[in-house]
């Protein structure tokens, strides 16, 4: 993945000091209370498929970046983990495996993808999710890294795709960023969750 493989080094410790309580804050009460299958897209360093898995979940976690899914397997070795090497949008590696989840995660993903690899993204994943299991993103806003591939996501482009795809908005909150220097740098976040319709 553009501009993470070359910094993993810098970004494993940032992305396994941030608490996972406090970046979910806003969508913590959406979260499964019944243990099931969690799909974490883009998990990085495992933090959150971490503690989903303790939390007695089956996680999935799709991370394309080898040195974070490798730093992950590592940090956070699980029999409830399965890694797994894939990117959106096609998630073609799932064919074979678990294939519904009651809980999707795209947590700081989305901006990843340009609008037709978005549309494509948001078709496969509503065809992986429960009868009544949830979608939850959260979407960067602000300026971007050097290097980094990243688009302008705005939150009311993907309710409306979302839509298109059968599912209904449950939540849109908008947060500043956690990280002192994103704030400085004026990067924002929306959370936001759907369900199907």
């Amino acid at each position: 993945m553009q501009g993470y493989d070359e910094n993993a080094d810098l970004l494993i410790p940032r992305y396994e000091a941030l608490n996972f309580s406090l970046v979910h804050k806003p969508v913590r009460h959406l979260f499964p209370k019944q243990a099931g299958a969690v799909l974490d897209i883009g998990a990085g360093t495992g933090r959150d498929a971490s503690v989903f898995a303790n939390m007695g979940h089956r996680v999935t976690a799709i991370e394309p970046t080898t040195p974070l899914r490798e730093a992950g397997m590592r940090l956070h070795p699980s029999p409830n983990i399965r890694w797994i090497d894939d990117r959106l949008p096609d998630l073609i590696s799932l064919d074979g495996y678990h294939r519904h989840f009651g809980l999707v995660m795209l947590t700081g993903v989305w901006m990843h993808l340009d609008c037709h690899e978005q549309k494509t993204a948001m078709s496969n994943i509503c065809t992986l999710l429960e009868g009544d299991g949830k979608l939850i993103m959260s979407l960067r806003h602000g300026p971007i890294p050097p290097g980094r591939r990243m688009f302008h996501v705005p939150a009311d482009t993907v309710i409306d795709l979302a839509a298109e795809n059968g599912l209904n908005v449950l939540l849109r909150q908008d947060e500043q960023s956690l990280q002192e220097e994103n704030r400085r740098a004026g990067v924002t976040w929306t959370h936001l969750a759907f369900c199907k319709s």
